[in-house]
This record gives structure tokens, C-alpha cells and sequence, in this order.
């Protein structure tokens, strides 16, 4: 059965409002990286951010990009497809970056890779991923590699996918020796979910932190070299302090997400989430601020 999505449709404000929700994350984003130390700096000197549309209707897509916003994210494998060849889409986001985020099995594999603008598979948990990826991505020949990265159980739980950190070496070096077709560019995790920072640093970041060590000692490689996919709309300032070069970032954007279809749901003010309630000490023109977070991090590029 076919998932259904975009159950219940976003109105014109929503619309109008994701571009004023974008700007406070990307004024939240700017002062969590100016609070970073030296050694946070200096070994992830880039950040990304990913905006998740993960069930949002291809209007606000558009409207993000409008904005400035290139890197989109999609959870499913179906959404991503429909997303991705839409004709409007390709039409007027000729420089999008779509990114998989989620669980991928190896007999979908061909549908993702053949996503037009398709930019990074962020979830390779296992070597027969991995492998499947590689060959598919052969058979397409697409004059490129494929950006990938190696997803993390940092938390340990069972519903979460990603090898252990025990594991992290093995599956990097495998990609990294036998897939040509591939660039690991870096390692993800998703980790357990509302954590008390007033109880110290999120574990589960400290995890991936530790985990781009052991591979850099192990291979030689500078951790510069390695990104860490960690963050998303609680806790981006946060995983931005500790290092992350890749936050994935959707409710705090587009508001609640919608899953049940004929069902109405109160959704949040995306500007009101976005700004938690806090109006951002300034406000900048959205081209200016654009260029200055593009320029200091490579946010939305």
C-alpha cells in the first residue's frame, strides 16, 4: 500500500512564514558556530544544514529555496522519488541537493540513486548496503562518485539503524577500500531524543566525536576530513558547539509534520517554534544574512 502523505495541505501564511522560520534558524545556527572553542573550529570548519521535508508538500520546498536554501532532506524512499522529478521542482530548483536520511533497504537502492539532484545518501549502515550502493551507482554512471555516509547507533536502542561504534571502522574502511564508486565523506547518528543538557553533553554526539577519533588514528586521516551528520530541530545549536558539519533541521522550518491523513492538526507557528517563543536580537535583510552565513559556514549551499 502506498504511503500517503501531505494528508493535511499547508496554507497560504504557512507558506509565507517558512522563509521568516529559515531566517531564525539560520540567525540561531550563526550564534551557536560563533560560540564554538578553538578546538571545535578548527577540526569542523564547515557546516551544512539540510532542511527535512519529510511529508511537506513540494510548495514548501519552493518557498524554502526561494530563501536561499539548497540542501533538502527526505526521510522516505517514495517521497524522495516524487520530490525529486517533479517537473516544477526541476524546473525552478535547478541547484537543489536532495539528501536520503533515512532507512534505505538494499531492493530500493535503485530508486534512490536514480533520484534526479541527488547529492548524499547519509544512512549506509552495513556492508551489504554499502555494496549495493556501490554497483548500482556503476551500473547508472553518472560521471561522479556518490557522496555517502556511515550511519551510527550511538544510543544503542533497538529501533534506531546504524552499526555500533565498535563497528564504525570496519564499514568505513570497507567503503572507503572497496567502493570506488562511493566518497565517504563522514560518519551519522541520530541518537536518543530529548536529552537534558543540564545534565552535561549529549552522549550520544560525544559517541560519533570518539567514533571520527578512532578512525582518524586508525587511518590516518585528518578529522577535518570527516564530517559528523548530528543535530536536528532540538538539539542543532547544541550538536553545532560540540562539531557538527551537518544539521538536519524540519519542524523548526515547516512546522508539525503530517502523517494521518483527514484528521486536522493544530500545527505550531514555524516562526514561533523557529524563535522559540524569543524574537532574534536583530533582524537582517535575508539576501545580506543569507551571504554572511553562506560565506562563514557553506549553510545553504
Amino acid at each position: 500500500m502506498q504511503r500517503v502523505f501531505n494528508a493535511v495541505m499547508a496554507t497560504e501564511s504557512e507558506f509565507g512564514q517558512i522563509g521568516r522560520a529559515l531566517q531564525v534558524v539560520l540567525q540561531r545556527t550563526e550564534a551557536a558556530w560563533q560560540s564554538r572553542n578553538e578546538n571545535v573550529s578548527r577540526e569542523s570548519p564547515n557546516l551544512r544544514l539540510v532542511a527535512v521535508t519529510k511529508t511537506k508538500p513540494k510548495e514548501m520546498v519552493l518557498e524554502a529555496y526561494k530563501h536561499g536554501q539548497k540542501n533538502f532532506g527526505e526521510n522516505y524512499v517514495q517521497e524522495l522519488v516524487e520530490k525529486s522529478n517533479d517537473e516544477e521542482l526541476l524546473k525552478a530548483c535547478n541547484e537543489i541537493r536532495w539528501h536520503f536520511i533515512g532507512h534505505l533497504q538494499t531492493n530500493k537502492v535503485k530508486k534512490v540513486l536514480e533520484s534526479p539532484n541527488l547529492y548524499m545518501v547519509e544512512t549506509v549502515d552495513s556492508l551489504k548496503l554499502a555494496n549495493e550502493l556501490n554497483k548500482t551507482w556503476q551500473k547508472l554512471a553518472k560521471g561522479r562518485r556518490l557522496k555517502v555516509m556511515v550511519q551510527i547507533n550511538t544510543s544503542g536502542e533497538e529501533q534506531k539503524h546504524g552499526v555500533s561504534p565498535s563497528e564504525c571502522c570496519d564499514l568505513y574502511d570497507h567503503v572507503r577500500q572497496n567502493c570506488s564508486a562511493l566518497d565517504v565523506v563522514g560518519i551519522m547518528t541520530i541518537g536518543a531524543f530529548d536529552h537534558d543538557l543540564s545534565k552535561g553533553p549529549n552522549p550520544d554526539f560525544q559517541t560519533l566525536i570518539q567514533c571520527r577519533e578512532a578512525i582518524c588514528s586508525k587511518f590516518g586521516l585528518a578529522k577535518e576530513a570527516i564530517e559528523l551528520s548530528m543535530g536536528m530541530s532540538n538539539d542543532f545549536e547544541h550538536a553545532i558547539e560540540v562539531g557538527s558539519t551537518n544539521i538536519r533541521v524540519g519542524s523548526t522550518i515547516f512546522g508539525a509534520r503530517n502523517y494521518k491523513p483527514k484528521v486536522e492538526v493544530a500545527q505550531q507557528d514555524p516562526v514561533e517554534k523557529a524563535s522559540k517563543e524569543q524574537a532574534p536580537s536583530e533582524r537582517h535583510g535575508e539576501s545580506s544574512h543569507q551571504d554572511h552565513i553562506s560565506g562563514m559556514a557553506n549553510l545553504a549551499l
